[in-house]
């Protein structure tokens, strides 16, 4: 038997022995909201893992939106699709990334590796932004081209005072760009480095301009679960740093905050939320997925406890200090949805009911049974705050059998006329979700 079919079949054996011993998780709707319901953790020495097979978009098919609206495929054929961003001129970006493809540091790293590449998450990605333009809004791009390629795991973008801003995975690169080009032809020049390193747990660096345009803010994933790795690698990471935008200077704008997958700036008020991955390994339903609002200087409780004042035994020794200034988020998402895309309504909705909250776009699970997640998601805000129940926008990502998945949601964003715009990572597919009766 080749390495190859080794590997394979090992992938299958251990997707059936954990699918066989795998402990159950709760009704996710309890963990939707300010107070979701924390069970007590379970360890585990292998988390249980759970992962649907990816098999991609047949011709005809799509996600399903809720009546009077439309959904359409803006873009297919990509490469891994992760983050879209709108242009003043009504552009769409498209950040087509993957890892680095850092070398697994524990055997746990293998095994959850094999598991998730099942799902679509080993994908190649195209290191590259791709820009649509849509100039009639239709929905239908007459241009579909690389503006920027041959970069480094991309994830974060933003474009201010004529720069485009990547957030490679170990360092923001800074592009002249005005919008209306199509091709970005100079070099890109350091603005300020960011944590990687041979091992670089959470590879993705999410990033927001600040209403002004002068500070740039970066979120970094821990190096780790939950401090397994050692707490020497774990410098400036679990944090959303704050870059000054013309110098590159670099400080710890909020800690204790495991993996902040994406950022947005609230509208009107200028304060940072953020989507959080919670822990693995404690549970099914211990440590839930959040969307909170981020407070300078705040600490977060990662890697000493969760969900404000919740201690993790795991990590030792450990800081009651530190735990009991820790913040609790604003908003539970329920656990491992895998949380990776947040969009402010900002007033364009595609529907009244979205006229005040907030998109998510949630990867879904690789290791709860039963899934969670698979979905976009509008959470409603009222004062300014997240609350109320989530309304499910863009679902049936995960085939009706929970054996296969056709596409996994990431980056949402709105375009110029108010669409919803989200990139799906597994269907290489962006997709355009619009009122059913809207005009062009």
């Amino acid at each position: 038997m080749t390495m190859k079919r080794f590997r394979a079949a090992s992938s299958l054996m251990i997707v059936a022995l954990l699918a066989g011993c795998s402990d159950k998780g709760g009704d996710p709707s309890k963990q939707y909201g300010p107070n979701p319901d924390i069970p007590e953790s379970q360890a585990y020495i292998i988390p249980p893992m759970s992962v649907p097979q990816a098999i991609g978009w047949k011709a005809g098919e799509t996600p399903t939106v809720p009546a009077g609206l439309r959904i359409q495929a803006m873009a297919n054929g990509l490469m891994h699709p992760r983050i879209v961003y709108p242009l003043p001129n009504g552009d769409i970006l498209v950040v087509e990334s993957n890892g680095p493809g850092t070398k697994p540091f524990r055997p746990k790293d293998y095994i959850s590796g094999s598991i998730k590449a099942r799902g679509g998450a080993a994908d190649k990605g195209g290191n590259r932004i791709t820009l649509l333009r849509d100039a009639d809004g239709d929905g239908v791009p007459e241009l579909k081209t690389v503006l920027v390629d041959h970069l480094h795991s991309p994830y974060g973008v933003a474009w201010v005072a004529d720069t485009l801003y990547v957030a490679n995975t170990d360092a923001i690169i800074a592009y002249p760009f005005k919008p209306g080009q199509t091709e970005i032809k100079e070099p890109g020049t350091k603005l300020t480095d960011l944590p990687a390193g041979p091992i670089n747990h959470h590879w993705t660096k999410a990033m927001v301009a600040s209403p002004d345009g002068s500070k740039l803010y970066v979120g970094v994933g821990s190096n780790s679960n939950v401090g397994e790795n050692g707490i020497d690698i774990e410098e400036g990471r679990a944090a959303i740093h704050e870059v000054d935008r013309l110098t590159g200077a670099t400080r710890l704008y909020a800690t204790g905050i495991r993996n902040p997958t994406n950022l947005a700036i609230q509208p009107g008020t200028g304060q940072v939320f953020a989507v959080v991955n919670g822990r693995d390994e404690n549970g099914p339903d211990a440590d839930p997925d959040y969307l909170s609002s981020i407070k300078e200087g705040g600490f977060y409780g990662w890697p000493y406890s969760y969900w404000g004042q919740h201690v993790d035994v795991r990590i030792q020794p450990q800081k009651p200090d530190l735990v009991a200034k820790a913040i609790k988020p604003d908003y539970g998402l329920s656990s491992h949805v895998a949380a990776l895309g947040v969009a402010f309504s900002q007033g364009q909705t595609v529907s009244p009911q979205f006229a005040n909250g907030a998109f998510v776009g949630e990867h879904g699970s690789w290791n709860r049974d039963p899934l969670n997640g698979y979905q976009v998601i509008f959470v409603p805000f009222v004062d300014g705050k997240p609350n109320g129940a989530p309304i499910p926008v863009v679902t049936d990502f995960l085939a009706q059998d929970k054996k296969t998945v056709r596409g996994r949601p990431v980056g949402v964003t709105l375009d110029r006329t108010g669409a919803l715009i989200v990139a799906d990572d597994v269907g290489n597919t962006v997709w355009r979700v619009s009122g059913a009766a809207a005009t062009h």
